[in-house]
């Protein structure tokens, strides 16, 4: 998926132009409305600031969470209105961010045309129209008018075939990637189809079928597959084994055998937890003990990683050159049942620390190396969640399909 970026346009090119960009600012807030988490906001910082020392006229559209209703006026909502995003930003910035109070129309327009060179402006949720996710045409074009130029720089939304996303390079051009979305496509593609070998993945979460594509895709890649999360336990009973209460997906109990079966097929080292933290009920403050997998007491759960498997998976880690991360090894919430993942976490900074590329995910994982303050310390943190799961899967991205070809 090799795409033009802004790196290919010169100056020249950005001068004066008014220049859409697309970014993923759905940002989590509190019930007074303030940003309690400003990273994907600093991730297009990159992108934005090249087009203001470039002279370009930047205009930015994000969605914020997900406006339900049929017509504009149900979709609209005070609480997810994107002026805290403008206010935050001008203050990243240091310079004055114009925010729009629509996203399309006349008034606008005529914002726009008042914008000075090296100015921003943000419009307003894009999802307050029906027209984005329904990646309507005529709401495409609408969106393409007021600008000259258009960049995708929302990775977290590239896996959205939306106006705003897919639909408006088809009415703007050029239409190439940002320096973020750039960037996750060099290290997330790079470490699948080009990785410094060995190359391992760790993929946790809750549910096998959550993470069917992606095991598969990476099966035929990777050289290590180590699982960990409440899927660990479709694996077991499939095996024969009893889990207890532990989260099983019944239906799910031939695919895992089929996944381990492909595994040994392809010579992949494919590791499973030896041991777990189970605990009586599902709650923070649950009576837990560390049992061997074969020992999971009846009417207990699994709920971490025990210190065996931790010890397993750090040792088949330690000679990987690229690791890649998707999805926590317990229940991290509670931090009774959140060492398996922390120390995970841990030994991927160190890893790092000795050269090797490691590349965070996407959603709870990313959320796992942030509370365990490691993240500065990864090669990689994806801003998409989805987005990279479907990467990772070998899936065609449809906002980065819409790109101009390098």
């Amino acid at each position: 998926m090799s795409k033009q970026t802004l790196a290919n346009l010169k100056a020249e090119d950005l001068a004066g132009k008014k220049v859409l960009v697309r970014v993923d600012f759905n940002v989590p807030q509190s019930e007074n409305g303030s940003i309690t988490d400003d990273t994907r906001i600093r991730a297009a910082l990159p992108t934005i600031k090249h087009l203001v020392n470039s002279g370009a006229k930047t205009i930015l559209v994000t969605h914020l969470g997900r406006p339900k209703g049929d017509t504009l006026e149900e979709r609209v909502k005070d609480k997810l209105r994107v002026n805290p995003i403008a206010d935050r930003l001008a203050e990243l910035l240091g310079q004055s961010v114009v925010k729009c109070d629509d996203c399309i129309g006349a008034e606008v327009s005529n914002q726009i045309a008042t914008l000075e060179n090296g100015g921003v402006a943000l419009l307003e949720n894009v999802r307050f129209y029906p027209g984005e996710e329904a990646n309507d045409p005529e709401f495409a074009k609408a969106l393409a008018s007021l600008a000259e130029v258009y960049v995708n720089d929302a990775f977290g939304a590239a896996h959205r075939a939306h106006a705003s996303t897919a639909g408006v390079a088809q009415f703007l051009q050029p239409a190439v990637a940002g320096f973020l979305l750039d960037l996750e496509l060099q290290y997330l593609s790079g470490a699948i189809d080009n990785p410094q070998r060995p190359l391992a993945a760790i993929v946790g979460g809750s549910k096998v079928s959550s993470k069917i594509g992606v095991i598969e895709a990476l099966l035929a890649k990777v050289n290590k597959l180590l699982i960990g999360g409440g899927m660990i336990f479709t694996f077991y009973k499939a095996r024969g084994l009893s889990v207890g209460k532990s989260l099983v997906e019944e239906d799910k109990l031939e695919l895992a055998k089929s996944l381990e079966a492909m595994a040994q097929e392809r010579g992949v080292e494919l590791l499973l937890p030896t041991d777990v933290v189970v605990a009586n009920q599902f709650a923070a403050d649950a009576q837990s003990q560390i049992v061997p997998i074969d020992q999971i007491p009846d009417g207990w759960m699994g709920l971490d990683i025990g210190p065996d498997s931790v010890k397993s998976f750090q040792s088949a880690l330690a000679d990987c050159k690229t690791v890649i991360w998707n999805g926590p090894m317990g229940v991290f919430e509670f931090d009774q049942f959140a060492k398996g993942t922390e120390a995970i976490a841990h030994s991927l900074a160190e890893l790092t620390g000795k050269g090797a590329i490691t590349i965070i995910g996407g959603g709870d994982s990313v959320a796992a190396v942030e509370k365990v303050g490691v993240a500065d310390r990864m090669s990689h943190i994806s801003t998409g969640g989805g987005a990279s799961l479907e990467l990772l899967e070998g899936k065609v991205l449809p906002g980065i399909a819409a790109l101009n070809d390098a």
